[in-house]
């Protein structure tokens, strides 16, 4: 209830106006309903005050438009929900995958998950699960080497990450399989798998986590010290990174142009523009096809 009332406030609409609405539509009622209604009372107010105008002769002042006319219900909304938590994704990390990836597969950098956490904090995650091995808590060896250990206390005492299981038989390290931990937290939270790994053997184990993996796997990049997940991380023609990340679709996807040439595009795969015809295969272009079909 202080969550919308706020967030009419911010769009300049009165106090007892925003508690009349709320008290007819009810406290559950979505934000989308909310600001339909403060709309049509502004609009009714508006219709009145200018009959009454009308009735009276006054001098009029010309004025710009009022910055709630300014203001659209849709962007307002999307404001709203990229801050909303509620609406974001769960967020499950290869904590060993960053940290070798951002060490140059030479050494494990803790500074890697720091940045990848701290990447998703910014954007309003506060569901986000880090997973590293514990044995990575031992003493840094030659033979693999660990950079800002104190990192990974840190994020444990902020309950963002967790070590997986490991223990020494006979001098010999046992160690659980971390990746399974990660994909299977991943699909229970209904969340997205940060890592570069395709997980090729868990898909092979359950059809249902094969799936997840192929649509919920976000892949990214280091440049230096700063963390790159893509913009389109289901390629192309799939949904956003904003989108990818919310579990209801805010932003309406920008569809490509269609191509202008239809099924007639001897462009293949090179083509820039959109050919729906080809959606579920391969965009090869005409003269391929042809060196395919003579091979046949």
């Amino acid at each position: 209830y202080q969550a919308k009332m706020d967030f009419a406030l911010k769009l300049g609409y009165a106090g007892d106006q925003i508690q009349a609405v709320l008290n007819k539509l009810g406290a559950d009622a979505l934000i989308n309903d909310v600001l339909a209604e403060l709309v049509r009372l502004g609009n009714k107010s508006e219709s009145e005050g200018q009959s009454s105008a009308s009735s009276t002769p006054s001098t009029l002042v010309p004025r710009g438009p009022c910055p709630k006319e300014i203001a659209s219900p849709e962007l307002s909304l999307e404001d709203e929900v990229v801050d909303n938590s509620d609406n974001l994704r769960p967020i499950v990390i290869d904590g060993s995958n960053v940290a070798m990836s951002h060490g140059n597969k030479e050494g494990f950098s803790c500074r890697g998950i720091q940045l990848a956490v701290d990447w998703f904090l910014e954007k309003g995650h506060k569901d986000i699960t880090v997973f590293v091995p514990a044995w990575r808590k031992e003493q840094s060896r030659p033979d693999a080497p660990i950079t800002d250990q104190e990192i990974l206390r840190k994020l444990e005492k902020e309950k963002i990450l967790v070590f997986t299981p490991s223990r020494r038989v006979q001098g010999r390290r046992v160690v659980c399989y971390d990746d399974r931990f990660i994909v299977k937290l991943a699909f229970d939270s209904d969340g997205i798998i940060v890592s570069n790994d395709n997980y090729r053997d868990l898909q092979n184990e359950k059809p249902e986590w094969k799936k997840f993996i192929e649509e919920r796997l976000l892949m990214y990049s280091f440049v230096n010290d700063k963390f790159m997940p893509p913009d389109d991380p289901l390629g192309r023609h799939g949904p956003s990174l904003e989108n990818f990340l919310r579990k209801r679709p805010v932003i309406p996807e920008h569809k490509k142009q269609p191509c202008p040439y239809g099924k007639k595009c001897t462009y293949g795969h090179k083509c820039k523009y959109y050919h729906p015809e080809r959606a579920n295969q391969p965009q090869r272009s005409v003269a391929d096809e042809l060196r395919i079909s003579a091979k046949l």
